[in-house]
């Protein structure tokens, strides 16, 4: 038989991890988030090693991630900006 796995409640994965219950929810759903198991109809749980495993791959995923969905560093916008507005005419 297979040893037991440390499961945790929501209540302890928002302690662990900076996210409100929604960005978790919505993080689940995409895959980018271990999947809770149901324990009972209306009780979910982590297993704790499935989380640490995550923790370890964030910095892989992404390592230049930036805020926001795309956004480029202020200096690359101020240059495509004053590209553009050299570009049309006055």
């Amino acid at each position: 038989m297979a040893g037991l796995r440390k499961m945790l409640m929501e209540d302890q994965v928002l302690d662990i991890v900076p996210f409100s219950r929604t960005t978790l929810w919505r993080l689940e759903r995409s895959g980018k988030f271990p999947r809770a198991t149901y324990v009972s109809a209306n009780k979910r749980c982590w297993f704790e090693d499935q989380l640490i495993e995550w923790q370890a791959t964030v910095d892989e995923r992404q390592p230049n991630r930036r805020r926001g969905k795309g956004r480029k560093p202020a200096a690359e916008r101020e240059k495509e900006a004053a590209k553009h507005a050299e570009e049309s005419p006055a």
